[in-house]
């Protein structure tokens, strides 16, 4: 008997990276960027900034201030970036084979850097064909990276442009993108209207029987709006009931509960009624924990990060970068779902996701920028299989 095709639709933030490795966060031009306050334009690392914001923070342009903290280098890597697009490539990427498909609703530019993400997205294996031009200004985003930051463990730095996501609204999503079996809301505070309406977006996914997952990005604009309160995901708190599976990193959970600790935002999350939630924290344990029909019950529970990946890190046997670590993250997640669905399973075991996850994204830092691009299809899963084999020993 052919098996139901499994189909996933994602829609938020996609754009162009461009990255620079090796940018010193310690030096004076960068010091002297640095935010003095949350939320007051500043570079953090970590952390987002608007360009505009930035600009404005600084009384320069960004493209002097980019030549001073680059020496007037070119990017090291001009690639497909953004916590949606990211995340749904690697999952179409390691499901290669599957009775699957991983379409991408979104919008670009019709200027240069939106001829290059058509041209680049052309090569992978996710439909574009709701990947829609509007306003002028392709998204994009210049990310500083410094591999030595935090004992070695690499940090980021990102300068965004929001450009034509400020057009994207959910009358661009159709009846197809609500009838699928997982649906993905990744980053949607780069894309306003999408983020102001996530507690209906996520309520008619429900209704209709999707599985909703939802994973976040840091939110400069509700940052820069109150950076004394806690971020909304949406509207109000009406979203998380119906997230079956919200995954974030600790200072996005942190902002979004208004807590100290990650237990503490955990909790939050808990008492909010979310299905399940997975938080990572760099180089640091992952934190899960479940309460929903979907993946029954899971107390709250920390898994490692790879350590074969951290020793080549230490060992600096790899030319790469952060960035992307945390989409691929949650690509590995959706990934390991829709094998699950695939094989038939009604109870969806959340550690099993997770173990992907933590590999996906550990793996992603042995190459530069989030979004790899296979020789042959298959090759991402096949060149990952070893260091997931390592990881499952691991944790045993």
């Amino acid at each position: 008997m052919l098996k139901k095709k499994i189909t996933v639709s994602g829609t938020g933030c996609c754009l162009v990276d461009r990255l620079y490795n090796n940018v010193s966060f310690y030096s004076n031009a960068f010091l002297s960027y640095s935010s003095k306050k949350r939320g007051d334009g500043g570079l953090s690392p970590g952390h987002l900034v608007l360009k505009e914001e930035f600009e404005e923070y600084t009384k320069k342009n960004f493209q002097v201030i980019l030549n001073e903290l680059t020496a007037g280098r070119a990017p090291d890597k001009i690639n497909v970036g953004g916590p949606c697009i990211v995340a749904l490539i690697h999952a179409a990427q390691i499901t290669f084979g599957l009775n699957s498909e991983i379409k991408f609703y979104g919008c670009h530019g019709p200027d240069e850097n939106g001829s290059f993400l058509l041209s680049s997205l052309q090569k992978l294996p996710v439909n574009i064909s709701h990947f829609k031009q509007m306003g002028n200004l392709t998204p994009s985003t210049d990310v500083l990276s410094d591999p030595s930051y935090d004992n070695g463990h690499g940090e980021r730095v990102f300068v965004n442009s929001i450009g034509s996501a400020w057009d994207y609204s959910p009358e661009n999503l159709d009846n197809n993108f609500f009838k699928s079996d997982i649906v993905v809301f990744g980053g949607s505070a780069l894309v306003p209207q999408i983020h102001d309406n996530l507690v209906e977006l996520l309520q008619q996914s429900k209704e209709n029987g999707c599985i909703t997952l939802v994973n976040t990005v840091f939110d400069f604009v509700n940052e820069k709006a109150n950076p004394h309160k806690r971020w909304p995901l949406g509207k109000n708190d009406e979203s998380y009931p119906n997230i079956d599976l919200l995954i974030t990193d600790r200072d996005e959970a942190l902002r979004l509960s208004g807590e100290k600790s990650i237990e503490k935002a955990m909790q939050f999350f808990i008492e909010k009624q979310t299905g399940a939630v997975i938080i990572t924290n760099g180089a640091k344990n992952v934190l899960l924990y479940a309460g929903n029909e979907l993946f029954g019950r899971v107390e709250m529970r920390e898994l490692p990060v790879s350590d074969a990946i951290s020793k080549r890190i230490r060992e600096k046997v790899y030319n790469g970068d952060t960035t992307g670590c945390g989409d691929n993250f949650v690509g590995g997640v959706i990934g390991s779902l829709m094998f699950q669905l695939n094989e038939g399973k009604m109870k969806l075991d959340l550690e099993a996701a997770t173990t992907l996850g933590i590999v996906s994204g550990s793996y992603a830092c042995l190459y530069i920028g989030g979004t790899y691009f296979e020789k042959y299809p298959g090759e991402k899963y096949e060149l990952m299989t070893p260091v997931l084999n390592d990881y499952k020993k691991q944790i045993k």
